[in-house]
């Protein structure tokens, strides 16, 4: 399968956003209330369809969120330990990696979304919205954590208020109690889902900034090598440790390579730190999930069927 063919579909929405946001009138300011529509409305009413309808059977999937949640726990776990490596630790100055170090775990949910079902229709999207309901709030506890006790600031607030831990916690429990969205309504709500991942790719392009990269080499080369290549050399061997079905692996695999969160930037900035730095690696990530992708998909992806792992 020719998967740099298959994701360029969603790349050019990215790409589409860029242009549109840089030579035509609908600069940032529009932008940004794109932003806020897909983030606190049309992204969680997705979620919550996506989770709510299709039957879930946690049993079945519980490696999958093993394999996952140990993805997961692993990139925090390097990103943390950037400051206290040898050679690289005084290099980095310890209030710029509190806010960059999220580079290295976040994801770009709107793009997994988007790229899950173009791979495996229906069942790749229930399986990435599973992901992502297990892993969303463990990475926001991450990614605010440090900044919070630098910036004096209660992580617990910012997290029950983040509108995708509400709408996967509302999906779940949807689920669990059985509870439906009514047929009449079923057209409204998928229109919506699509707005939101349509949206939601052009977004990330709009908010594309490349300058401000100059500061702080070695802490963004080392969260986006993290975030783009150790990552998924990490959930190839989970999905070998778990025993993950092929769509399983493939569906990790996507989720392990995408780009970091649009919304890292949006964090850091809010909580007081150096937003412009984040959001010039949010826009290198972008770009670098391009090859990540592939290199997951592709690459990693074969090695157990031809017999190199």
């Amino acid at each position: 399968m020719n998967y740099a063919q298959l994701l360029f579909p969603d790349f050019a929405l990215i790409l589409c956003g860029f242009l549109v946001c840089r030579y035509t009138s609908l600069n940032r300011t529009v932008w940004q209330q794109v932003d806020a529509l897909v983030y606190f409305f049309l992204f969680p009413v997705l979620l919550f369809q996506s989770i709510s309808k299709t039957a879930l059977d946690l049993q079945a999937a519980s490696n999958l969120i093993a394999a996952g949640l140990g993805v997961g726990a692993t990139g925090i776990a390097m990103a943390y330990a950037l400051p206290f490596l040898p050679l690289l630790g005084r290099h980095i100055d310890r209030r710029q990696h509190a806010a960059t170090a999220q580079v290295g775990f976040r994801f770009n949910s709107f793009i997994g979304l988007a790229i899950a079902e173009r791979l495996a229709g229906p069942q790749g999207l229930l399986l990435i919205a599973v992901l992502i309901g297990v892993c969303v709030p463990l990475f926001n506890m991450a990614a605010v954590w440090p900044m919070a006790r630098h910036a004096e600031r209660g992580f617990w607030r910012e997290l029950v208020r983040n509108p995708l831990v509400l709408g996967t916690a509302s999906g779940l429990l949807a689920n669990v109690l059985g509870l439906h969205i009514p047929h009449w309504a079923e057209p409204t709500v998928s229109r919506v889902g699509a707005a939101a991942l349509a949206l939601g790719l052009m977004a990330a392009g709009a908010g594309m900034q490349f300058g401000a990269l100059a500061r702080g080499k070695a802490l963004g080369i080392a969260v986006l090598s993290i975030r783009h290549f150790l990552t998924p050399v990490v959930a190839v061997c989970m999905a070998r440790l778990f025993g993950l079905t092929e769509l399983q692996t493939t569906i990790l695999l996507a989720f392990s390579a995408l780009p970091t969160a649009s919304t890292a930037y949006v964090l850091a900035a809010r909580m007081g730190y150096d937003g412009a730095y984040v959001a010039g690696l949010v826009t290198l990530s972008t770009l670098l999930g391009m090859a990540s992708l592939p290199f997951a998909l592709g690459v990693l992806r074969v090695l157990p069927q031809a017999g190199l792992w």
